[in-house]
Formats: structure tokens, C-alpha cells, sequence
């Protein structure tokens, strides 16, 4: 991606991502994108949220295996979802966290210096280097290196 020239639609597949995101809008949620990438930009979307009083839910998306439909947890997304939580706690909101979220909290703090190490050997980082993506893994391994957060709007984010 880093490489081609800009196009203005892409589509990344992510089955169960997309059928979360599509069902929470439907549900009058505004959905947006966090990840390591957009860690604290995210986090500053989300305390904006919460400084009007409004709730926010995070959630690690995972996958689905192909054998029999069943939630494939995913490591990344754990660790998005808590290098997201985690900046929102640096921003005075981690009083409010649920179990859950102090956990992902705790397994992003937990890969620390390891961060890159543990996205390229993960189960996902390992298939993805297996089909040639190996960059591609190093590039969404890169904590904060964006400050653009997708809002779902209709069928797209932008």
C-alpha cells in the first residue's frame, strides 16, 4: 500500500470486522477505526466521547475459522484494542474500563518492546509473511504512525 499510488476506494476484506461495524451502526452507534497505527488519535476521539457523556465500546474484532465458523481470536486486534484503551487511560479515562478492556490494556502493556516481534509471530502475522505480506505486517506493527481515525459513513469508512 505504501507503495502504489493513492486510489480513492479500497476495499480490505475482514468478514467478522465488517459484520460487527455494519451491525452496531445499525444499532445508532458511530463506528470508527482504532488500531496500533491510530492508537492515540483514536483514544482522543473516544475521551471527546466520553467528556459528553456518551458511552464507548471497543471491540476486538478477531476473525472467523473457515473449518466451522467459529470465533478465531486474534492477537492483533487484542493488541489494538489495547494500545487504543491504553491511551485512553493516559487520558484520565481509566476508571471506567471493564475487565475486559483492562485486560487488552494489559496484554498491550505486557508486549511493551516486543510489540513488532509479537504482531510478525503471531498466528495472522505468520500467514500473512507466508503469502509474501511480510511489509505489510511491519507497516500495521507501527504504533501511532497515524493520525487518521475512519468514521463508518453508510457502506464505507472515510
Amino acid at each position: 500500500m505504501l507503495a502504489c499510488a493513492p486510489v480513492p476506494r479500497l476495499v480490505l476484506p475482514s468478514p467478522n470486522g465488517s459484520t460487527i461495524a455494519a451491525l452496531l451502526q445499525d444499532s445508532g452507534a458511530t463506528v470508527l477505526l482504532g488500531c496500533l497505527r491510530n492508537a492515540a488519535a483514536a483514544a482522543e476521539r473516544l475521551a471527546a466521547e466520553l467528556g459528553q457523556g456518551r458511552s464507548v465500546v471497543v471491540v476486538a474484532a478477531g476473525e472467523r475459522w473457515t473449518s466451522d465458523g467459529s470465533l478465531r481470536p486474534a492477537l492483533e486486534d487484542q493488541l489494538g484494542a489495547g494500545a487504543v484503551l491504553s491511551a485512553l487511560v493516559a487520558l484520565g479515562h481509566g476508571g471506567t474500563l471493564s475487565r475486559a478492556a483492562s485486560a487488552a490494556v494489559a496484554v498491550f502493556r505486557a508486549a511493551g518492546p516486543h510489540l513488532r516481534e509479537w504482531m510478525v509471530t503471531c498466528r495472522s502475522g505468520r500467514e500473512l509473511a507466508e503469502r509474501g505480506f511480510t511489509a505489510d505486517v511491519e507497516v500495521a506493527a507501527q504504533l501511532d504512525a497515524s493520525r487518521t481515525v475512519p468514521v463508518l459513513s453508510g457502506a464505507w469508512f472515510v
